[in-house]
């Protein structure tokens, strides 16, 4: 669908990561809200990495962090929100510590972001057209005429019917399919390496969900995109994602392949989220449920987070925090698997 851009990057067909591919690299990042009782901290000691054309899922509950990581990443994290620690790597180089000028030069041209809400991307004074067309020329040196010929070929490629028409119409103007789309093809304008799509699914039907997946895949496929895909949705990664990383209260509980992680789910959160997605041909009249809710932030100790609401807790768990210990082809922060207690702190 995407080839018509023209772009000579591939996907590789082997999604694993290895130092040579890695495109992103996040080490122990910590993210912390200033207060007047002193900082919170939201996200705790997070470390994954994205290699070239490979879609990594980030899912777990709301208020897991999984949107902070994103936001941390490409730079729009909202005050009194801060990088606390840790470091971001692009190509191998920090991007976590660049004045916001600096930044502004990566991002949208290096990585870009798609919004759950298309209407908070897009400015309703003007046609979509108009704004694809400001991006581009923001970033790449294209004529005005030569940045309308690449939008209306970028709407056409996300599969927005007559984008030659429609270039001049109006977000209010496309459904919230469509208005997908278009956010979609704003983020590709520019050819970035990486996308962070937040919950690019949520609150469209069964249908326009599945075309949205399709697109990813596609954008991964023509052009070797990369795409951190957060949702809360286990049957969106089972069906678009190579990896999957799973977050609660800030932390990675469990990350690995995707179809190790969903076929044999090692974490008790990991397991509860598998089993609250309803199966066809199960014979069941409730589906699993996690009891419990997530803790706040200023509910947050040196324990397991997930402690008061796992039906497997031992004492260690309720003074310590489990690092995450190789379990096959996945890693798993759980004491149920070993590992060495990490003291409070």
């Amino acid at each position: 669908m995407l080839s018509i851009l023209g772009s000579n990057r591939k996907g590789t067909g082997n999604h694993r990561v290895s130092a040579a591919d890695t495109l992103l690299e996040v080490r122990d990042l910590r993210v912390s809200f200033a207060t007047r009782h002193g900082p919170l901290p939201a996200i705790d000691g997070v470390s994954m990495s994205i290699g070239a054309g490979e879609i990594i899922g980030v899912v777990g509950e709301s208020g897991a962090g999984k949107s902070l990581t994103g936001s941390a990443i490409i730079g729009l994290l909202d005050p009194p929100g801060y990088i606390a620690g840790g470091e971001i790597l692009l190509d191998g180089k920090r991007i976590d510590h660049l004045t916001p000028k600096q930044m502004r030069h990566v991002r949208g041209r290096h990585i870009s972001m798609v919004f759950q809400d298309p209407l908070t991307s897009l400015d309703p004074l003007f046609s979509v057209g108009d704004q694809i067309s400001e991006t581009i020329r923001a970033h790449l040196p294209l004529s005005k005429q030569q940045a309308r010929d690449r939008a209306v070929a970028l709407l056409d490629a996300v599969g927005v019917p007559a984008a030659g028409e429609r270039i001049d119409h109006y977000p209010h103007q496309f459904s919230g399919g469509m208005r997908q789309r278009v956010v979609i093809a704003l983020a590709l304008c520019t050819e970035p390496r990486l996308i962070i799509a937040d919950e690019p699914t949520t609150a469209l039907d069964v249908s326009v969900q599945a075309q949205i997946i399709t697109l990813l895949k596609n954008m991964r496929e023509e052009r070797g995109t990369a795409v951190m895909l957060v949702t809360h949705d286990m049957g969106v990664i089972a069906e678009a994602a190579d990896r999957v990383v799973v977050m609660y209260a800030g932390r990675i509980v469990e990350t690995g392949p995707v179809a190790q992680v969903v076929h044999d789910a090692h974490h008790p959160y990991t397991r509860g989220l598998m089993g609250a997605i309803p199966t066809i041909g199960d014979d069941v009249d409730r589906l699993t449920q996690i009891d419990g809710s997530m803790p706040r932030l200023s509910e947050r100790t040196g324990a397991c987070a997930f402690c008061p609401r796992c039906p497997k807790a031992m004492d260690v768990c309720r003074q310590f925090q489990p690092p995450l210990v190789q379990v096959g082809d996945t890693q798993v922060a759980c004491f149920l698997f070993g590992g060495e207690p990490e003291a409070s702190q």
